[in-house]
C-alpha cells in the first residue's frame, strides 16, 4: 500500500467496500452518478472517497464516473447546456463565438452565458441521476433474484 495511504488502510481494506452485495452496488452506483456529473476532475477520488464514508462499492462508483470520459463529455456539456438554457428561458442556442474573438473584454461575456446553463444542466444530471442510480439497481437486483427463484 501506498505510504499516504496507510492512515486510511484500516477504511479502504473494508471488504464491504470491494465485494458485490446489492446495498454497497446501489450506494456506489448513486456515488458514482453523483460525482460523473458533479465534478469536472477528480471524480475517482471524490467517488471512493464518499464510498468509504456511505459504503458504497468502491469499483461500481469509479466505473460509473466515466460516463463522462473525455469522449463523451461534449455531448453531456451540449446536452446540459440544452436543458439549462430551457430551464433558464435561454434560446437554448449556443452563443456565438465570433464577436468574442473580435474583443478579449467578451470572452468573460461568452462563458457566462454558457457556463450557467450548462452548470444547472449538469447539476441535474447528478442531483437527479442518483437516486435513479439506486432504484435502478435496486431494481434490476430484485428483477434478477425473483428470475432466479421463478426459474427454480
Amino acid at each position: 500500500m501506498h505510504p499516504w495511504l496507510k492512515p486510511l488502510s484500516h477504511r479502504l481494506l473494508e471488504p464491504g467496500l470491494w465485494h458485490v452485495r446489492h446495498e454497497a452496488v446501489a450506494r456506489g452506483a448513486a456515488i458514482g452518478i453523483f460525482w460523473a456529473f458533479a465534478v469536472p476532475f477528480g471524480q475517482f477520488l471524490f467517488a471512493a472517497a464518499h464510498c468509504v464514508w456511505w459504503r458504497g462499492n468502491i469499483p461500481v462508483a469509479a466505473g460509473l464516473t466515466l460516463v463522462t470520459n473525455p469522449f463523451t463529455l461534449a455531448f453531456w456539456l451540449w446536452l446540459a447546456y440544452k436543458v439549462g438554457g430551457t430551464l433558464l428561458g435561454t434560446s437554448g442556442r449556443v452563443p456565438d463565438l465570433e464577436p468574442v474573438v473580435s474583443r478579449a473584454a467578451g470572452i468573460m461575456d461568452w462563458i457566462t452565458s454558457f457556463g450557467a446553463p450548462a452548470a444547472l444542466g449538469m447539476g441535474l444530471f447528478a442531483v437527479l441521476g442518483a437516486p435513479l442510480a439506486y432504484v435502478s439497481v435496486k431494481l434490476a437486483w430484485r428483477m434478477r433474484i425473483g428470475f432466479k427463484r421463478w426459474h427454480r
